[in-house]
């Protein structure tokens, strides 16, 4: 996330907008840090990309920044970039909720399938097979199946909002705020290890499917071309691999 201002030039644009309240220098602050709103919009692009257009998500993160520059104490030891990246992803995830797209029907399948899930892979000691999960859930593989490939965008904005809701106690001044950004990368850096040590424990096909549609942005399309499979079989891969690992993070994240 690069950013083009130094520090001495924020903190005194900070000290001069808390005197002035100008609204031109909170803009300059704004231009100055919008890198950090282009980072956001590329880096949710696969979570918003079937629910709304960059141009949406891109306003939406502009707003926040400028809600960050409002909210922002320069007297508390921290970057201020580091502050408003939290409040930017955070608000993209909300403006997707909000808009609710994704049908009740198959926002209730994703819930049983993943309590379906987790309650026999915790009996099993394993990952359950699709004819497992369809017995216990009551439905043919075929209908699983259909339902797995229909539930990957719901799956994939859950798991998001899990992993954002963990840095939650970071993403608002607390009284004692002088460890805050260490205590944060701290905790970024160990969660980044966590979730690498998760994918690790993938199948081939799941790790393919990771890393090709969150560290290169691909989309479900894109990525059934480079597998030579089918969009609905990569949204099927993905739904499991995303159950697999919430499980694993899930203990962590709630520390």
């Amino acid at each position: 996330m690069a950013v083009t201002i130094t520090e001495e030039k924020s903190k005194e644009l900070f000290e001069r907008y808390k005197k002035t309240r100008d609204t031109k220098v909170r803009n300059d602050i704004v231009m100055a840090y919008s890198s950090v709103v282009r980072y956001a919009v590329i880096s949710t692009r696969n979570m918003y990309q079937k629910y709304a257009d960059a141009e949406d998500i891109t306003n939406e993160g502009m707003m926040a920044l400028i809600s960050a520059v409002e909210s922002f104490d320069t007297e508390k030891n921290v970057k201020f970039e580091t502050y408003a990246s939290i409040k930017i992803r955070g608000a993209i995830i909300d403006y997707i909720r909000k808009q609710d797209v994704i049908p009740r029907g198959v926002r209730r399948f994703a819930k049983d399938l993943d309590t379906t899930f987790s309650k026999l892979y915790a009996e099993y000691g394993r990952e359950p097979t699709n004819e497992e999960l369809a017995k216990a859930m009551g439905i043919s593989v075929e209908k699983l199946q259909k339902g797995m490939a229909a539930a990957a965008s719901a799956n994939s904005l859950s798991f998001e909002e899990m992993i954002e809701n963990g840095a939650a106690d970071f993403s608002a001044p607390k009284d004692e705020m002088g460890n805050w950004e260490t205590e944060r990368n701290l905790y970024l850096k160990e969660r980044s290890q966590m979730l690498a040590r998760a994918i690790d424990k993938l199948n081939e096909q799941q790790k393919t499917v990771v890393s090709l549609y969150y560290y290169e942005q691909l989309r479900f399309s894109d990525i059934a071309e480079v597998m030579g499979v089918s969009e609905s079989r990569v949204c099927q891969i993905h739904t499991k691999a995303m159950m697999l690992l919430r499980l694993s993070m899930e203990d962590y994240i709630k520390q």
